[in-house]
């Protein structure tokens, strides 16, 4: 995003401060070590990852609301995560439009570094769509008694190299993604739900990708488990096999009187013979395909000295089918929302 842009944005919201009594400014920041073993993209230890994040949001009158959250990546990467104007006359319903989080299984509207035990992504949702997965278009959501919902029309992904690199923010053709998800709280913290996308990702829009999770989640005060699938079913050109994409991930956490020690099993097999390094829209070339099985265990340990603290210690042991490669990485972060 240009930096001048992202300077007006901010301007912008903060000019708007006194004309709206409910106007709300809050925001976060991180900062993490990573070191792996000689196999892995840190081999010799690194600092960095510094990120933070601000969001405006307020009720503009009655029912109106809007919400602008601004990212920083790096010091000099800023985007923009989330900007749209909102009508919720109730808590049945709520629609927004304009650019939003996509609510599709558990983890893209909760990824902040603040939000989540994880310090890397981990290999599902890495797998399935891009980091920080937004949309533009619209986006109604609400709750009606023991049920959640949310339902969406936006431009959709476009097709790439995989699926992490298909975040788009214009339409690259004329048919528009519709998804959703929808949540079953059955119970005092027990929760299950259902993710779907659908939408034609070529610049032709003949072809189309579709993506379908299932989640189950259950928190008491000291304990928390979740399991969560994803597949992914990729329309490819003729004379190809169709790509598919099958992982789920399962989590384990407890609560020691502020220390939370945290395991994760995650599994993803990526099979694609169309995409891959090489590919290319431009070009119209094939690229060498996809054809990985990786699993990964996580052992971390998230402690908050404070409500709005979190030190979080995380250690990955990688492993890939077939092939036997040293990138365990140990990674620590510091996470601060204020």
């Amino acid at each position: 995003m240009n930096k001048r842009l992202a300077v007006f944005l901010l301007s912008a919201a903060l000019a708007a401060a006194p004309a709206s009594a409910q106007l709300q400014v809050n925001g976060y920041l991180s900062f993490q070590y990573q070191k792996g073993q000689p196999e892995s993209d840190n081999p010799t230890g690194q600092f960095g990852n510094a990120r933070g994040g601000l969001f405006f949001s307020g009720l503009i009158e009655k029912a109106f609301d809007y919400s602008l959250e601004l990212r920083a990546d790096s010091p000099d990467h800023v985007e923009l995560q989330e900007a749209w104007a909102g009508y919720r006359p109730s808590d049945t319903f709520h629609i927004k439009l304009g650019l939003y989080l996509v609510p599709f299984g558990t983890y893209n509207t909760a990824s902040r570094p603040y939000q989540t035990p994880f310090i890397r992504t981990p290999l599902l949702q890495a797998a399935l769509y891009p980091e920080g997965w937004r949309d533009l278009g619209a986006l109604a959501e609400g709750r009606l008694g023991f049920l959640q919902y949310s339902v969406y029309l936006g431009n959709g992904l476009r097709e790439a190299a995989d699926l992490f690199s298909g975040q788009q923010f214009g339409d690259n053709n004329g048919n528009k993604a519709l998804g959703g998800r929808v949540s079953f709280n059955l119970s005092q913290g027990f929760e299950a739900g259902l993710s779907y996308h659908r939408g034609r990702f070529d610049d032709a829009g003949e072809r189309s990708l579709t993506l379908q999770g299932a989640h189950i989640s259950w928190a008491t005060q000291g304990f928390r488990f979740l399991y969560e699938y994803g597949r992914a079913d990729i329309d490819n050109p003729a004379g190809f096999a169709k790509g598919k994409v099958r992982g789920h991930i399962v989590l384990g956490s407890l609560d020691w009187g502020g220390f939370s020690p945290v395991v994760s099993y995650q599994k993803v097999d990526y099979d694609d013979p169309y995409h891959g390094a090489g590919f290319s829209i431009t070009l119209g070339t094939a690229g060498a395909g996809i054809a990985s099985a990786v699993s990964r265990w996580t052992a971390g340990l998230v402690f908050a000295p404070v409500q709005a603290v979190m030190l979080k210690v995380e250690y990955d042991f990688n492993r890939e089918k077939l092939v036997e490669i040293k990138n365990n990485v140990l990674l620590a972060q510091v996470a601060v929302r204020f």
